[in-house]
């Protein structure tokens, strides 16, 4: 068995999901799983929906379902026919329904938007994707059944984060799936889950890629396939630089260090379930089925780069955070990062080089509402508008050459290195956001003007994805200005 994932952009309308039947039918010999995303930025309306809600704004929350509404019966009406669209549009109704309801309580007799409820909201999505999926299938010539992931992945009660609870999980899927011998393909939404009390929850933005190496790891899949809107893992952003060339493998360790530090075709947390079983996880694109995408697995052979790419976070603030002792770093940055899940402010960036540790949020978190809970005297300074760009490739093996030869070539950019120099696997820098595009590029001529060709492959036409949203500051009109850095405070405890 293997199992098939397909993002949003895969989804996003009635030809991509008639290329999805296709991809499906071209894999039914090894008994496909296929896992999905909401279709395009449905998420992101309902989203909108919820704040629109929370609002008060009756009418704006109607407009965005009604919206919503249009674009899943008018897909559905494409894609599916006869009996199947009949009660696939009974399905959908009874969604949209639901959701009016929600509108109603919150805004006429004030029900909290509460993370639970968002979770319930942001649900219907994939709920609804599944469906019509399944649909599709079916239209198509191939046999499916659509099954609610919420009875199936079992998580902790963190809603719109939530963690999940893998063993339980398994065995549920073990029981629905493994033994549905019947050649039908099963169909289920990722991103979504339930608690322990049947609470709807999910796994967090880019969570379906979660669900798959779940169901993967549940049924013991030979294969994963993430079918996405590129070619593969490429050795920079295609978002912020073009002319990245495809990645043809990862060992899991790569895979998972370009995915925590912001590579986003792949969810940071997908790769552990498939390590325990050795399972291959493949990166695909579904506009281009031909091109064989870039394979993750236990061992990859030698590079002679000592990188494989180029992975970045925009739009952050930096606390370079001194203690005033000789208190182990490490120590204090677990520390850190406990305090920060607590206080529900996770850290997009967390690590400790020579003594200093360096703790990142997103610009918009109200990061000044957050205690630092450590003994002693700390010294922090600021950096905002700062942005995290992260080298990874085993062949860095923990030397410092890969990171003095970052700084040699952005050395008219302010750099500044954050990870460790012990690093087995990246070296991260500190620049500007107004500097994030060129510094990429520099490092990409720098790391990448002769390519391994056991290892890398020209990327022909890698699409055009949005290109990240780099915001900039009215009055900064230079390098230094853009990422402001100086100290906030002293912070003593006894």
């Amino acid at each position: 068995m293997i199992v098939m994932k397909f993002g949003g952009s895969s989804v996003e309308s009635s030809d991509a999901i008639a290329r999805l039947v296709g991809t499906v039918n071209s894999q039914l010999a090894r008994r496909p799983v296929v896992v999905v995303s909401a279709l395009g930025k449905t998420t992101n309306r309902l989203l909108e929906f919820a704040e629109h809600a929370r609002r008060g704004k009756l009418y704006l929350g109607a407009k965005c379902l009604s919206e919503l509404q249009d674009y899943h019966f008018d897909v559905a009406s494409q894609v599916a026919n006869g009996e199947a669209l009949h009660q696939l549009e009974a399905a959908l109704q009874r969604s949209f329904r639901d959701l009016r309801v929600i509108l109603s309580e919150v805004v006429d007799e004030g029900r909290e938007v509460t993370p639970a409820l968002l979770d319930e909201i942001a649900s219907f999505g994939e709920r609804m994707s599944s469906e019509i999926v399944a649909a599709a299938l079916e239209a198509g010539g191939v046999p499916s059944v659509h099954r609610d992931a919420r009875q199936l992945i079992l998580t902790d009660d963190r809603h719109t984060h939530a963690s999940p609870l893998y063993w339980e999980s398994y065995a549920k899927l073990r029981r629905a799936i493994s033994y549905l011998d019947d050649g039908r393909v099963v169909v289920l939404g990722g991103f979504i889950g339930s608690t322990k009390d049947g609470l709807t929850t999910t796994l967090g933005r880019g969570g379906s890629d979660l669900t798959a190496s779940i169901v993967g790891a549940g049924i013991s899949a030979d294969e994963i396939q993430i079918w996405t809107d590129v070619d593969g893992m490429l050795t920079c952003d295609p978002r912020v630089s073009q002319g990245g060339h495809r990645v043809r493998s990862l060992s899991y360790q790569e895979a998972a260090a370009l995915a925590s530090a912001g590579a986003k075709v792949l969810h940071p947390d997908t790769v552990t379930p498939a390590v325990r079983q050795r399972i291959p996880l493949v990166i695909r694109n579904s506009r281009r089925p031909d091109v064989e995408g870039t394979r993750i697995i236990p061992t990859v052979p030698l590079c002679s780069n000592p990188v494989k790419a180029i992975a970045c976070k925009p739009d952050l603030t930096v606390l370079e955070i001194r203690p005033g002792d000789e208190r182990d770093p490490a120590e204090l940055a677990a520390a850190l990062r406990e305090m920060c899940g607590r206080y529900g402010m996770p850290a997009e960036f967390l690590c400790h080089n020579e003594g200093t540790i360096y703790l990142a949020f997103k610009s918009s978190t109200r990061y000044q509402n957050l205690p630092i809970e450590v003994a002693g005297c700390v010294e922090v300074r600021l950096h905002t508008q700062s942005s995290i760009l992260t080298l990874v490739g085993e062949g860095i093996d923990g030397t410092p050459e890969v990171a003095a030869r970052s700084l040699a070539a952005l050395k008219q950019i302010p750099a500044t290195i954050l990870s460790a120099s012990g690093s087995k696997l990246a070296v991260s820098l500190m620049v500007p956001t107004t500097e994030m595009q060129r510094s990429v590029e520099i490092l990409h001529r720098e790391f990448f003007q002769r390519i391994d060709p056991m290892v890398f492959a020209e990327c022909q036409n890698p699409g055009s994805p949005q290109p990240l949203s780099v915001p900039t500051e009215a009055g900064d009109s230079s390098a230094e200005t853009a990422r402001r850095f100086r100290p906030l405070r002293v912070v003593c405890q006894n």
